[in-house]
């Protein structure tokens, strides 16, 4: 393997990821997971919507907007006493096919070039891998593990070992990146403790919980409600979530665990049993696997970077997963690490250029996490009523009440524009700041704005295309207006730093309103670097943007 090799631990989908963006790059990669391939189970099962902007971005949106529901499938998120019981909230969503058909009419903070889509994470995964094997520079191995490593300073010697034969093998690379989970071998090989809140008690969310992936033919007949996708059970004896996984019979059903219920009982007979309290009424389950979990997590690794090796996903940072924000920002480390690492290896920047992945994607983190924390103090910390149950004008006063709060959380909880779109890197040191006031940080309400720093505006052009869509796949000089500054002076210094970068040209006079600037950078990861209205300082933008080295001059 040669030194501008990067070897990545994890095959889920920060790995798996990586790998495309590093692998679309040219730059080689091996990457190991101890599993058979990829996920069974369902595991996460909301891919927000700027993580289906990047899925568009490497042209496999359409792919997973195909997979998990049926197009006409609800998507509604919605709160009952038991599945079979009463309805006490619910928040409407729409289907894949009213997504797709749409989204070209949002404004405001959806106004998006992909809406989200509620898919199990193994289609995801699967996806990922075939798109990752497809490209000539990747060596993805699963059954492969980590077994050791060592920093040699210049490169990152990796030792990995084939889990049926035994054989082992020396991975010679240029940056060792630990995508492996929430026990990652990569991350207490290093020493790197956490930083956040754990071990936080809650009657939901908070503490032990089962997990049951299953298959139940008839438990459509026995509820007497809509369909949805997420089903939440409210009640005084046991709070459970089950997701939808094949919108047929299939779900992933998640139930909270008392401090008297040991794992060693979780059989078949145990999960049926569980099953049967949150539906209220006894229907056949097949048992597809059982596992347990621990809710209460909001933690961040201390650093994200120690020499050559990297942490990434879940490595990184562990997640309540109300919100869904875990795997989504999984996602995004990989996104934003990818092409940096990818320039470091070809000698297109400067080692100094990983510095910023943590910079921008720490307090990303921190910020994720905590408002997943308080997302399960909202729904956890609630108490349900023995007599929410009731047939009687207690119970109908008590479903009121839960009825009021449950509506009021499904919208904080689920739609949050502003924490999946609105995700900023200000006092990074590779964006360069105009002294404009970025918009305020609101969980559900997102505030398109090209201040440098966060994700571009989007809007559909009037030939139908989104703007994204037209965005170089690494860097672009977005020219704005019709009486646009020269732009010589950028492409002049990208030349001389080796950056791939395209002048894209857009008349259009709302684009130049939206942007506020003739001339905006965006960086490989859709992500305003600059804005301005010359390129007088165009080698200076660049070289700080992108990390050039100072010999390029």
């Amino acid at each position: 393997m040669g030194v501008n090799t990067i070897a990545v631990a994890g095959g889920g989908p920060c790995g798996l990821t990586l790998a495309i963006e590093l692998g679309r790059r040219g730059v080689p990669v091996v990457l190991v997971d101890p599993k058979p391939g990829t996920a069974f189970n369902p595991q996460a099962n909301a891919t927000q919507a700027r993580t289906m902007e990047h899925f568009r971005r490497l042209g496999l949106a359409d792919e997973i907007r195909a997979q998990g529901l049926p197009a006409d499938h609800p998507t509604d998120i919605a709160y009952f006493t038991r599945f079979a019981g009463h309805e006490l909230a619910r928040l409407r969503l729409p289907t894949a096919a009213e997504a797709a058909r749409d989204v070209r009419k949002r404004t405001g903070s959806w106004a998006v070039a992909e809406l989200p889509h509620r898919v199990a994470q193994k289609f995801v995964e699967a996806t990922l891998l075939r798109h990752a094997r497809a490209l000539p520079g990747n060596d993805i191995r699963y059954g492969w593990k980590l077994e050791d490593f060592v920093d040699r300073g210049s490169h990152v010697d990796a030792t990995v070992r084939a889990q049926d034969s035994g054989a082992s093998s020396v991975v010679r690379c240029r940056a060792l990146v630990g995508a492996d989970g929430a026990r990652s071998f990569v991350r207490s090989r290093l020493g790197i403790g956490w930083q956040g809140e754990t071990g936080a008690r809650r009657d939901f969310m908070g503490g032990r919980m089962l997990a049951v992936y299953l298959r139940a033919p008839t438990l459509r007949q026995a509820m007497p409600h809509a369909p949805a996708w997420m089903h939440v059970t409210v009640n005084a004896e046991r709070r459970t979530f089950m997701c939808a996984v094949d919108g047929h019979d299939e779900f992933a059903f998640h139930a909270a665990l008392r401090d008297d219920e040991a794992e060693d009982r979780w059989t078949e007979a145990a999960a049926r049993r569980i099953f049967a309290q949150a539906v209220g009424v006894e229907v056949p389950v097949e048992i597809l696997s059982i596992g347990t979990w621990i809710a209460g997590h909001a933690l961040v690794a201390r650093t994200f970077r120690q020499g050559n090796v990297v942490l990434a996903g879940d490595a990184a940072h562990l997640f309540t997963p109300t919100g869904g924000l875990g795997y989504n920002t999984a996602v995004e480390d990989a996104v934003n690490l990818g092409w940096k690492l990818a320039a470091v290896a070809r000698g297109r920047a400067t080692e100094s250029l990983l510095d910023s992945y943590e910079a921008e994607r720490k307090r990303l983190a921190e910020r994720n996490t905590g408002h997943a924390r308080r997302l399960a103090d909202s729904i956890g910390l609630f108490r349900a009523s023995p007599a929410l149950e009731n047939d009687d004008e207690a119970g109908r006063a008590e479903r009121a009440a839960a009825s009021a709060y449950l509506t009021d959380h499904a919208r904080r909880e689920f739609d949050i524009p502003g924490i999946t779109l609105g995700g900023r890197y200000d006092g990074s040191p590779i964006v360069v700041g105009d002294g404009s006031a970025p918009p305020a940080d609101e969980p559900n309400r997102y505030m398109p704005s090209a201040v440098p720093g966060g994700r571009p505006p989007h809007a559909w052009l009037a030939d139908g295309r989104s703007l994204f869509d037209t965005f170089h796949r690494e860097w672009t000089l977005l020219a704005l207006g019709g009486e646009v500054p020269a732009t010589a002076g950028f492409e002049t210094a990208a030349a001389r730093r080796r950056v791939d970068l395209r002048v894209v040209r857009h008349p259009a006079p709302s684009l130049l309103d939206l942007y506020e600037a003739p001339l905006v950078l965006i960086r490989p990861d859709q992500i305003v670097a600059w804005r301005g209205r010359s390129s007088s300082d165009a080698d200076a933008v660049l070289a700080r943007a992108s990390g050039s080295p100072p010999s390029a001059r």
